[in-house]
């Protein structure tokens, strides 16, 4: 009996001690974070969403245009764009204008474009 239990025991120590992990598989590989840009990331935002209202000349009460790189860094550094974009519809200041909020995915995008240094490109 004693017997067949340290064989037990021997066979679970070889067969638990072999694995096909590498280090390799052990290391979180994290791709390096991408830039978010101006031109390649907010811009369509912008021009999809905004620029009804942020034309050149701005209409329906808009204070300024959004129509370049400038105009809207401007508008996130000076005038609470990420703020007012990010207010519930109905409250104060809340954009667009009368129009449902914008989802959240495009919102952080031009979040994660502040945080990145508001780069054009």
């Amino acid at each position: 009996m004693k017997r067949i239990i340290l064989l037990l025991i021997f066979n679970l120590a070889i067969f638990s001690s072999c694995t096909n992990v590498s280090e390799d598989d052990l290391i979180v590989k994290t791709p390096q974070p991408v830039l978010t840009t101006f031109n390649d990331d907010v811009k369509v935002i912008i021009d999809n969403n905004c620029i009804v209202c942020h034309s050149n000349p701005p209409v329906n009460g808009a204070p300024v245009a959004f129509t370049t790189f400038s105009n809207v860094k401007n508008a996130v550094m000076n005038s609470n764009l990420i703020n007012r974009i990010s207010s519930q519809a109905g409250e104060a200041g809340a954009m667009p204008f009368g129009g449902p909020r914008l989802p959240q995915n495009l919102i952080d995008i031009i979040i994660k474009w502040e945080a990145d240094g508001l780069l054009e490109e």
